[in-house]
């Protein structure tokens, strides 16, 4: 943009403060503090520093803006209104309200312009690594010498609350020891929590900290000095390093009575307090959603300029494929998310050699068959390699000396992951997953949720997913993590039965664009079910399938999950031996099986046949609505212990002769 006096740059900030505390207002509800604090740096940034297309802001070479600290968000739909993204005045002044693009936090796929889904603090910070590295990563694979395709920043704003949150600890080590220096964070040092001062709870040396992380860190002593923050972000572009600059605020700036109070954080300012603040600001304290004439001929120049830019990008794009046309399709196919269908044809067949075969070993087979076809595919463990066996043999590791590496080494920071896998999804071009053990799953719980909010194709691996794992014991054995996570909406959780289940698994993972996925991993090995005897394992996809029947209509449904297939399908042989008609279902995913239609769903689970048992290594949770009103559960309802598998399996009831029995309790109590 072009340079603007002092005094357009001070009527262009108080308006976005007033759009901002106006919308609150109306609204009876928000954060006005932070905007009013924060707006010279959302005004810099959206019309001086970020390249950005309202026209189309999805223009891959943008700069993306990350509001870490999502109760800000009436400054974000502010400034986006300003620039002409498709927020309208009457959209700000229904803030907060039923059906609006503007709702209390950002939501990523709501409002066009919001980058990402902000509120749980931390989760943006987090998000905007994964960003960052998402860039590196595509830049060095497909930048050249002479054409440079993808150069632009991941700007932030985070606030004490975010750098509270460990999370970002996390995140902010990562971040430094890849030096990703495309990332840039504007740290909102108000000094004020919902409790008052931060002093209460909060006395770390942040300067120290992020200087320790290996970022690079700058003091912006006032946050209304437009000069000294540009330069800033001139010596934070300049340098390797991920970027924080320190900015001190005041939250709930210029209001006479609430400034620098925690009263401004959460709360309207009040109808008096908002005339007061308008008129110690200079501006006219009768006028609500009012944009000067001068501030919006400002803005109006952000559109064109944008659309200039992008176009500039398109040409350059045209040249590159002249000049590098297999990278120029390559790249073209991995940014729109084409596939293609090469890659299915070389999941693995798995054949029954009489010996077990964990679902984590098969599913490292499956993943080094399929990643050279499948070039979007990038992810890691959580220091875990060696046991979740998801490194991608054929590809070097990400590091600060080699980006397009594709496999991450995420560290043991499983929030971290989850988040950074999540920026990846946003930034797109990448098919990302990350793996850790399924009882520490529980540390990444917001993840899940943000990833069902945003439809984003996150994958998350967890194996050693039940008291299978053996001698670890109860603290790493998990039991009602399964239901927890198909508890989430919108969250696909899938437990394949066996190895050749589990290529399946990984195909309905990747096909998933639409929604994150959960696949759950044994780590004892069990039994390949023979394709040429069962039913194909393809039918994973529908969620879930009869693997054994009954010639005649079955007495008693068993259905099981992951490991304990094969088991009940011993146990409907022990049945068999008494005359008792037994179907047996394989039940990987309750998600993908309710996507079915209800004529599917009838025919593996028919009304009239009310005899079922579910089993399944974990709590019985949620399985009442497929056994019944007179169904039972083999399940877990306590926790595990330390012993071979093999014994706990028999301690804790997974044996064919205990679902045996308990199917035919089902039954006596039907008569």
């Amino acid at each position: 943009m072009p340079a603007t006096t002092k005094e357009l740059d001070l009527l262009s900030i108080n308006t976005l403060r007033f759009l901002s505390i106006d919308a609150i207002q109306k609204a009876n509800s928000g954060h006005p503090g932070m905007p009013m604090g924060c707006a010279p740096i959302a005004y810099s940034l959206y019309s001086h520093i970020m390249n950005h297309n309202p026209e189309n802001p999805a223009w891959l070479n943008r700069d993306r803006f990350i509001l870490s600290a999502g109760h800000g968000s009436a400054l974000l739909y502010s400034a986006l209104h300003l620039c002409g993204y498709d927020i309208s005045l009457d959209q700000l002044k229904n803030f907060r309200q039923w059906g609006s693009i503007t709702p209390g936090h950002p939501e990523f796929g709501r409002t066009k312009g919001v980058e990402t889904t902000t509120g749980p603090l931390g989760q943006g910070f987090a998000n905007a690594v994964g960003m960052a590295l998402a860039e590196a990563h595509l830049a060095e694979r497909f930048n050249k010498k002479d054409i440079t395709l993808l150069d632009h920043f991941i700007y932030g704003i985070c606030s004490d609350g975010d750098l509270m949150e460990g999370i970002s600890h996390e995140a902010a080590s990562i971040a430094g020891h890849l030096k990703l220096g495309k990332l840039i964070f504007f740290y909102d040092d108000n000094g004020i929590s919902i409790d008052g001062s931060t002093k209460l709870a909060f006395s770390e040396d942040i300067a120290m900290r992020f200087a320790s992380y290996s970022w690079h860190v700058q003091n912006l002593d006032d946050v209304n000095d437009i000069d000294r923050l540009l330069e800033c972000v001139k010596n934070a572009k300049a340098d390797y390093r991920p970027s924080l600059i320190i900015t001190k605020s005041h939250i709930g700036y210029g209001s006479p009575n609430k400034h620098d109070s925690a009263d401004s954080h959460g709360s309207p300012l009040g109808e008096e307090e908002v005339k007061l603040t308008k008129k110690n600001l200079g501006w006219d304290e009768n006028k609500t959603f009012y944009v000067p004439d001068e501030v919006g001929a400002l803005f109006a120049k952000i559109k064109p300029l944008g659309i200039k830019k992008e176009n500039e990008w398109n040409k350059l794009f045209d040249e590159y494929k002249v000049k590098y046309p297999e990278d120029a399709a390559l790249f073209t196919k991995i940014i729109s998310g084409d596939l293609g269908e090469e890659w299915k044809t070389k999941l693995p067949v798995f054949e029954d050699e009489g010996k077990g075969v964990a679902t984590r070993q098969a599913s490292s087979k499956v993943l080094n068959a399929i990643s050279a076809y499948l070039p979007a595919l990038i992810g890691g463990s959580a220091d875990l390699n060696p046991s979740t066996n998801t490194y991608l043999k054929e590809f070097k590791s990400i590091s600060a000396e080699l980006y397009s590496g594709r496999n991450i080494h995420y560290g043991i920071r499983e929030h971290a992951m989850g988040s950074i896998i999540n920026g990846m999804a946003y930034y797109g071009g990448t098919i990302p997953y990350g793996a850790t053990f399924l009882v520490f799953a529980d540390y990444m719980r917001p993840v899940f949720r943000l990833a069902s909010i945003s439809h984003l194709n996150s994958i998350f691996v967890f194996t050693h997913d039940s008291i299978g794992l053996g001698e670890d014991g109860p603290t790493h054995q998990p039991i009602e993590h399964i239901a927890s996570l198909r508890a989430i909406p919108g969250l696909v959780v899938i437990r394949p039965a066996d190895a050749n289940e589990t290529s399946y698994a990984w195909q309905a993972a990747i096909e998933n664009k639409k929604n994150p996925t959960v696949l759950v991993f044994t780590r004892q090995g069990i039994p390949v079910l023979d394709q040429k005897k069962f039913p194909s394992a393809k039918n994973l996809l529908k969620g879930a399938y009869i693997i054994k029947d009954s010639s005649d209509k079955p007495d008693v449904i068993l259905m099981a999950s992951g490991s304990e297939v094969s088991i009940t399908l011993a146990a409907s042989v022990e049945l068999g031996k008494e005359n008792i008609k037994v179907r047996v279902v394989s039940f990987p995913s309750w998600e993908l099986f309710e996507a079915q239609s209800e004529e599917y769903k009838n025919s593996v689970l028919p009304q009239d046949v009310k005899a079922r048992v579910s089993i399944e290594a974990g709590v019985k949770q949620g399985w009442e609505k497929y056994t019944g009103s007179y169904g039972k559960s083999v399940s877990m309802e306590t926790f595990g212990a330390s012993a071979p598998a093999k014994v706990l399996m028999e301690k804790f009831g997974f044996t064919a002769a205990n679902i045996a029995s308990t199917a035919k309790s089902v039954l006596s109590n039907l008569k």
